[in-house]
């Protein structure tokens, strides 16, 4: 890449962390630049489904790490899923209202997938054929080709060159392989049920002052899940938070404005970018008719893997303000 580019870049990461890439890259830019090996940090990802499949880990053994039968990620949170109903319960229409509030935000989202460029409804949400019991097939993401790419250096940078927009991440939380210590944790916690309170402490909030979510949504109860982690509701009232509130741009919490990865599509490993992109995009003010009213903040999550009888291999949240 660096060749191609026809750089010659004084420090270097490969981020590995699948979903949670663009957010890690962005707080290790941060930290290269504090630690004085760069001005300058280029963030960069992409996928190209359409031309060579290569969404693995290296890594990643599934014939040692996963039980034969089990086809990725639709089966495994399929697991999670039944998981959390056996202990909590699960209404369908609220993972419904979380698909067809991002659909909305999709159908004026230019750089959507083209194939959900039309309005979806409860009906046939729940229509939907079950791909996982109890997952459904419009519960999950869509993957496609894209890319992003973002800009990382010091105000005092930015302003020399002239650049006039700009956002700041005040917090950031990560961790990876969450009670891996534990022969048989509870699936249905997360590294969000730690990090989720830390880095709303660290930025000085409370789930309450959150002005927009943008939450990696591999598939629908992970975005429900989260909300529990950050303590917008507390844990198993989800369906009853998520029905109850209006998670459109003009709503209490705008959720995934641009379709997120549901609608909008996932770009494999692409790192989680769709998401911080459309944060920062909102908070530039360049959302078209998807535009919040005074984006003053933003949450921004991501997910890296997801393995047999645990969690999400690797969590990260990243708080951006203006």
């Amino acid at each position: 890449m660096t060749d191609a580019l026809g750089i010659v870049p004084t420090w270097l990461n490969y981020g590995g962390i699948g979903g949670c890439s663009a957010t890690g890259g962005v707080a290790r830019a941060m930290s290269a630049i504090r630690d004085g090996m760069c001005e300058v940090v280029v963030v960069i990802s992409a996928d190209a489904h359409s031309t060579d499949w290569r969404s693995n880990y290296g890594a990643y053994r599934d014939e040692f790490q996963d039980p034969l039968g089990v086809q990725g990620p639709p089966a495994t949170f399929g697991l999670l899923m039944s998981r959390y109903v056996h202990q909590y319960g699960l209404k369908p229409k609220a993972l419904g209202k979380i698909a067809i509030t991002q659909r909305n935000g999709a159908l004026v989202n230019d750089n959507a997938y083209k194939k959900f460029k039309k309005e979806l409804t409860m009906a046939e949400y729940l229509d939907s054929r079950v791909i996982a019991d109890p997952l459904r097939l419009l519960d999950s993401v869509m993957f496609c080709d894209s890319a992003n790419t973002f800009l990382v250096t010091t105000e005092k940078t930015a302003q020399r060159q002239g650049l006039k927009k700009a956002v700041y991440p005040v917090a950031y939380g990560e961790v990876t392989n969450f009670k891996g210590n534990e022969a048989s944790p509870d699936i249905t916690q997360s590294g969000f049920t730690k990090i989720g309170p830390e880095v709303l402490k660290k930025a000085g909030m409370t789930p309450k002052e959150v002005r927009m979510f943008h939450p990696y949504d591999d598939f629908t109860i992970a975005v429900m899940m989260k909300m529990e982690a950050f303590g917008f509701c507390k844990v198993g009232q989800g369906s009853c938070y998520v029905l109850e509130h209006d998670f459109s741009p003009s709503g209490d919490l705008p959720l995934n404005t641009g379709g997120g990865q549901i609608s909008a599509g996932q770009p494999g490993l692409a790192s989680g970018g769709l998401n911080l992109a459309e944060a920062v995009r909102q908070m530039f003010d360049e959302a078209g008719a998807r535009q919040v009213k005074n984006p003053s903040n933003a949450l921004v999550t991501g997910i890296g893997v997801i393995p047999y009888a645990r969690n999400w291999g690797t969590s990260s949240a990243m708080i951006l303000e203006m």
